[in-house]
């Protein structure tokens, strides 16, 4: 595939430098951390390898990624790696899509805390799945669940959600049963938007006992204990966004699912439209919009546009990916194999090169040419600001 027009890397390499030495101080590490990296991702900066086709003579430049989970460029290799894993979990029943989101006042002391609020998201959100789902008024069962933390809006703003894929059923206490729920339907939204709401603000309100909330600004006096609490009561009584889709169609539809959301960044730099002396322009849905220009263009200014991207950048060590239930870590293998059983499902058979008869399918090469699609070879290897020795070769014309 061919280098797209317009990427988030140019647009760091074009403003970063001048709008670096302006906010000198008010970026973190971590921050400054992502913008490097996807300034260098797949230059000569971070080394890479001479390649060469045996076929057509054809010779390239691989530049190495930087792997950074924040970098556009960088996360189709991980989902695909994430997805292989996930694919043999799947199980033959209806999943669901279930969507947890903070009211607008706490998305914005949430960017001051980000480690304690998202951790919380989470905690709560899979708590409320699992509370819920026990109950034998609901479902009377044992689920599991895999929550994808997302920060950003489609305009770039901050608006921490959890997205969840729920098996649509799950095991009884004693594991001795498979208990379905009914089709089409997982559990009652609004019971869930309740319990949600309820528990979230019982965990701040403890966090913020505790003194692991901090404030700035606007909402510096929120550190005070009987102004947070008032800060507080209008939540208690509004409604929070909880919903549910139709469950997939499929396993196969899970997949693609989760291969769109999983690794996802705050931009794709496919929405990218241009950069130029008004500012930069990409594509965006209008959810408040329900009509047929729900898609629309914005124009920021590099300023904005980097501040926006750079809301999203995670604490560093935080997981945005995690499973809950029974498919929790640490007896997700024993608990999938006896969903399996009962649900009378051959089990994930694992090949062994060694002990099989069957053909091996071929590993796909690294690198393949990009004219003839034969396998390349790497002919030479260079490391971080090493200069190549001379420039790709390519085979004399007749």
């Amino acid at each position: 595939m061919g280098r797209l027009a317009l990427e988030v890397a140019d647009i760091f390499r074009t403003h970063g430098p001048a709008w670096r030495n302006g906010q000198q101080g008010h970026l973190s590490l971590g921050q400054l951390k992502v913008m490097s990296a996807i300034e260098q991702c797949r230059s000569a900066a971070l080394g890479g390898h001479l390649l060469h086709c045996q076929a057509c003579e054809h010779g390239e430049i691989a530049y190495n990624s930087c792997r950074n989970r924040h970098c556009p460029k960088c996360q189709a290799s991980a989902a695909k790696r994430w997805l292989e894993e996930r694919q043999a979990e799947l199980l033959p029943v209806d999943y669901y899509h279930v969507v947890f989101t903070l009211p607008a006042p706490l998305s914005a002391i949430a960017y001051y805390n980000k480690a304690v609020i998202y951790r919380l998201l989470f905690e709560v959100a899979a708590e409320t799945l699992i509370t819920i789902a026990a109950d034998p008024k609901h479902l009377g069962a044992q689920i599991a669940a895999t929550l994808v933390l997302h920060t950003w809006g489609s305009a770039l703003t901050h608006h921490p959600h959890v997205h969840g894929i729920v098996p649509g059923g799950g095991l009884t206490k004693d594991s001795q049963s498979w208990v379905a729920c009914k089709p089409g339907f997982f559990l009652s939204v609004r019971v869930l938007s309740r319990l949600f709401r309820r528990r979230f603000l019982e965990e701040l309100d403890q966090a913020h006992q505790a003194g692991q909330l901090q404030f700035f600004g606007e909402y510096a006096a929120l550190s005070d204990a009987s102004a947070f609490a008032k800060w507080l009561a209008p939540m208690r009584r509004c409604e929070w966004v909880v919903y549910a889709k139709r469950p997939f169609a499929g396993p196969q539809a899970v997949l693609a699912y989760l291969s769109r959301y999983t690794h996802r960044v705050a931009i794709a730099n496919s929405r990218l439209v241009s950069m130029d002396e008004r500012g930069v322009t990409f594509r965006w849905k209008d959810y408040r919009d329900k009509g047929k220009t729900r898609h629309k263009t914005m124009t920021l200014e590099p300023d904005e546009f980097m501040r926006r991207f750079l809301l999203h950048v995670l604490p560093t060590g935080f997981h945005r990916i995690r499973h809950y239930g029974f498919i929790a870590n640490n007896a997700r293998k024993e608990n999938l194999a006896r969903a399996r059983e009962l649900l009378d499902v051959a089990p994930v058979a694992v090949a062994d090169a060694k002990n099989t008869d069957e053909p091996v399918e071929l590993v796909r090469p690294t690198f393949v040419c990009a004219r003839c699609g034969a396998p390349m070879i790497i002919v030479q290897t260079f490391m971080r600001g090493q200069a190549i020795r001379a420039p790709p070769y390519e085979q004399a014309a007749p």
